[in-house]
């Protein structure tokens, strides 16, 4: 973007609401960016404050901070939206106050409240959780409106972390992907690198960081101000300190900082996935071109700082690649590798990512080498502890009602994301079953004496099932009831909102759109 302007269009009212205004705003404002960032990949943007300080950037950023629910959790000043909205002015006072300290240069950020959560899947470990202010969070929403059009341009489709239309299991089926056989024949990937980053938003440097920054933005108020998100202090039972390194995490703008830093990962294995901007034929041919003389390949797929690379040399080779992507984070990231966390698999053993347990089986019907996605045993015993401990606590004061409730969201959310696993449907009906002895053995504990067909007549609804615990219209759900599907491959090329093809270019290259999933298989 040149200087002296910001080449946006503001868009009429036109008798909209004024939220809708300020989202249409915004949108508008990011596929320009995007474009623009898009069609040239060393344009350097030097006009970005006044978009960041525009009310309207401000009203959307509102928007989208209140209606998470974190809004309501304090920093370390106390505030709250509640208390924001209950105030005079309200909430529109509250950003013109942010707007004229933006604009007058005196916005500094406060120190992040520093919360010990446990570790999903590992409860006896904690990991930091910085809360910034309410104040800065707004701000970093807005910075993260301007600058991830921006970044999202230069970030390689083999990148699936904290991206607007990207999810866990886009990255999960690159990697099944893999190791399907394709046209060819088998898939000559045999080995995978599991990659694991001691502290990795912690070890984050932020001269690094900067200067991949300033590739992009050159405007002096915008690095400013990430510079002292960056540097700004951690509050730690009364103390605050100054980190020289890593970003806060629970930070609105830190994932895209962390995706921003870890790119050179992806620049790394560039010459064997698809970069930025270029037809996958030109990823195919290259790593054609390797394997001709002999040469192994690597295929990368990283969430965020979980990653794993799909290596089709021998395990020597493998091993070498490992101790030379150890010194490359040394060296370009200033970041450790754990040599001892960093295994080694063959695709036949399988290896767990991002909670599934991902093996290289033979295909039932063919008898093909196919990759396949299940559900680990560990988190299967996981859910069994959590649902256990919950039953258990629950005083048997409380109603049956109550109980279901607190346990269907669990159930939901689990079914919902284990649903793509191979066999998912004989593990949902397992759980089902356990789960049902889990609450009768409650309601026999709450009920003293009764005999199970009373339980079953007066707790169930026979409406839906006489095998379905329920109470006062609140019927407890079952894992085996959202059934199992087969997730869509999205191939490479992923809409986020800004990219979307026009109706017209739909319709007319649908050729196109489909050799780029073909070559994708390769």
């Amino acid at each position: 973007m040149a200087k002296g302007g910001s080449g946006l269009s503001r868009p009429a009212g036109g008798g909209r609401r004024p939220g809708a205004v300020n989202t249409a705003f915004v949108l508008d404002m990011q596929r320009k960016l995007h474009r623009w960032s898009t069609a040239k990949a060393d344009r350097v943007f030097a006009d970005l404050f006044n978009i960041v300080c525009d009310r309207r950037t401000l009203d959307e950023a509102w928007r989208r901070l209140a209606r998470n629910r974190g809004s309501q959790t304090p920093g370390t000043d106390g505030v709250t939206r509640k208390r924001v909205e209950e105030r005079p002015g309200g909430a529109a006072g509250f950003l013109e106050d942010i707007r004229e300290e933006l604009r007058g240069g005196i916005y500094r950020p406060e120190p992040v409240r520093q919360r010990l959560i446990p570790k999903p899947g590992r409860p006896e470990k904690m990991r930091p959780l910085g809360i910034p202010t309410l104040k800065d969070r707004l701000v970093q929403m807005a910075l993260k409106l301007v600058l991830e059009p921006i970044f999202e341009a230069d970030f390689y489709p083999t990148s699936y972390g904290f991206r607007p239309g990207r999810s866990t299991h886009d990255a999960l089926g690159a990697i099944q992907r893999r190791m399907h056989p394709t046209a060819h024949g088998p898939s000559l990937y045999r080995y995978v690198i599991e990659g694991d980053i001691k502290g990795c938003f912690d070890a984050i440097d932020h001269h690094v960081l900067m200067n991949r920054v300033r590739k992009r933005i050159g405007d002096r108020k915008i690095l400013r101000i990430v510079r002292a998100f960056l540097t700004a202090g951690i509050m730690v039972e009364g103390t605050v300190r100054h980190p020289v390194t890593g970003t806060p995490q629970g930070g609105i703008i830190s994932p895209l900082l962390a995706n921003i830093y870890l790119t050179a990962i992806d620049e790394r294995y560039g010459r064997w996935s698809l970069r930025p901007r270029e037809r996958p034929q030109n990823a195919a041919d290259r790593r054609h071109y390797d394997r001709q003389r002999g040469k192994p390949t690597f295929y990368m797929v990283r969430y965020a700082d979980d990653f794993v690379v799909c290596a089709d040399g021998t395990r020597e080779e493998a091993e070498a690649e490992k101790q030379a992507l150890a010194a490359f984070l040394k060296e370009e990231l200033c970041m450790e590798l754990s040599l001892e966390k960093t295994k080694i698999t063959a695709v036949e053993e399988g290896f767990d990512f991002l909670g599934y347990n991902v093996v290289q089986t033979k295909a039932r019907r063919t008898g093909r080498l196919v990759g396949n996605l299940f559900i680990p045993k560990s988190k299967l015993k996981d859910l069994r502890r959590k649902i256990k401990v919950k039953v258990r606590g629950m005083p048997t004061g409380r109603p049956l009602a109550y109980l279901l409730g607190s346990l269907n969201p669990i159930i939901t959310g689990w079914r919902n994301y284990y649903r793509y696993a191979t066999h998912a449907t004989r593990d949902f009906n397992n759980l089902d079953w356990w789960m049902w002895g889990r609450v009768w053995r409650w309601l026999r504990k709450k009920h003293k004496g009764r005999k199970l067909h009373e339980l079953r007549r007066r707790f169930t609804d026979p409406a839906k099932s006489n095998w379905r615990w329920a109470e006062n219209g609140v019927s407890i759900r079952t894992f085996l009831e959202g059934g199992s599907f087969r997730y869509p491959y999205r191939g490479i090329r992923i809409p986020n909102g800004w990219n979307e093809p026009s109706e017209q270019f739909r319709k007319g290259n649908v050729h196109f759109w489909s050799s780029i999933n073909t070559l994708a298989k390769l």
